[in-house]
């Protein structure tokens, strides 16, 4: 019998989300909520264990829209604003439990962190501020509350980037580079969720062709796009010209999916 987990997306835009400020375009100015796109973070939810990857500066509103009310970890891919701007309402939850958040990341993350957030790391701490308890992530396997998790390294340009595999799913993001060792690692998805800012070619995104042909060599059941820039288009108009087992992520999908290892 398969283990089932659930993973919903927090967001599935790029680092302005959609709509940009101070843009007309038509997916700017289109009115389906599916073109309303916060920044890109999915939230998972397991059998006494629930996290979320990535916390943007749409945290709050997000935790808010899903009805967040326990959160036991958050799991950073990299440093940029867009995955790391939102930890100051971690609050919330320290005050709830009354015990330091844990966020799991690199070295190199947690370090981009006190440079951040270096009110929450001084020796006084001021009252209210967001308590953290940094667990280190190296390229591997982790065990978080009896879950296995498998950290994937990708490159965003010349940037370490974590995805994680979670069982029969896999998540990466600001990718534009992957070993053909980490590749090996997507082998036998049921889900593959991965980063496809646009058409066109960029310098530390996969465009769409380079995500077809990465999906295509891994071959997951189904494939959902994230990340996504206004630039791409409208959902429904893209999602017409994508193969069958592709499609785009949109704010507020729920997936289940098989956890076992």
């Amino acid at each position: 019998m398969k283990s089932q987990g659930k993973l919903i997306f927090l967001g599935s835009g790029t680092s302005q989300g959609v709509p940009v400020i101070a843009c007309a375009c038509p997916t700017c100015s289109s009115p389906n909520s599916k073109d309303k796109r916060l920044r890109a973070s999915v939230l998972v939810q397991l059998p006494g264990l629930h996290f979320a990857i990535d916390a943007g500066p749409d945290f709050r509103q997000q935790m808010l829209r899903e009805n967040v009310n326990s959160l036991d970890a958050i799991l950073l891919t990299h440093e940029h604003k867009d995955h790391i701007a939102g930890l100051d309402d971690v609050r919330a939850f320290n005050y709830q439990t009354q015990k330091d958040f844990p966020i799991y990341c690199s070295q190199k993350v947690e370090a981009a962190l006190k440079r951040e957030f270096y009110y929450a790391f001084e020796a006084d701490l001021y009252p209210g501020v967001p308590r953290f308890q940094i667990e280190h992530l190296q390229n591997g396997r982790f065990e978080l509350k009896n879950h296995q998790i498998e950290t994937i390294e990708v490159w965003h340009h010349q940037m370490q980037v974590f995805g994680f595999r979670i069982g029969k799913l896999a998540y990466i993001t600001d990718a534009k580079t992957i070993s053909a060792e980490e590749k090996s690692k997507l082998i036998g998805l049921d889900i593959f969720i991965v980063n496809v800012l646009h058409e066109y070619t960029h310098l530390s995104h996969f465009n769409l062709e380079e995500a077809l042909a990465l999906i295509d060599e891994i071959k997951p059941k189904q494939t959902y796009l994230t990340h996504i820039s206004h630039l791409f288009g409208l959902h429904d108009d893209v999602n017409e010209k994508l193969p069958d087992n592709v499609k785009l992520a949109y704010d507020g999908l729920s997936l289940t999916f098989d956890f076992s290892c």
